[in-house]
């Protein structure tokens, strides 16, 4: 069910028609790499349920701010990228970076086991938050 055409899609598409550049918005996810290699070799599906379940409690969490609400607006045009990290410490100290730095965000914990498996940000543009994530690259 889509809802009406909210302000911060007003906002958005007020720009773009003045002929400034529309903000693009992108959910940023970060993946443990090494849950899919020994010792844990988890499968495909199970890494890619917990990017599922980080993403969706990024936008549930932050649903209330104008760019997720801009970014939920169009579904066909959602722009994600997912990133690696090579093991929960890097993870955790990336979540308290984004805490330190007020970057939203949602460090996804698989229970009950407590293990900290992916971290989402709720949509940004990514010139906001692309200094803390450059050491990431791409998950494969």
């Amino acid at each position: 069910m889509h809802r009406g055409v909210g302000p911060a899609f007003r906002v958005v598409r007020k720009m773009a028609a003045s002929g400034a550049e529309p903000q693009v918005l992108v959910q940023y996810l970060v993946l443990r790499k090494d849950l899919s290699q020994a010792p844990f070799s988890w499968p495909a599906g199970a890494l890619v349920a917990q990017a599922c379940h980080a993403a969706t409690a990024a936008l549930h969490t932050h649903r209330d701010h104008p760019h997720t609400a801009a970014y939920l607006q169009e579904l066909g045009r959602m722009r994600k990228v997912v990133l690696e990290a090579p093991d929960e410490t890097t993870l955790k100290e990336l979540a308290e970076t984004l805490q330190q730095k007020n970057i939203d965000h949602m460090l996804w914990l698989e229970q009950p086991e407590n293990i900290a498996t992916c971290i989402a940000l709720r949509p940004y543009p990514k010139e906001e938050v692309g200094q803390y994530l450059k050491k990431f690259r791409l998950f494969k």
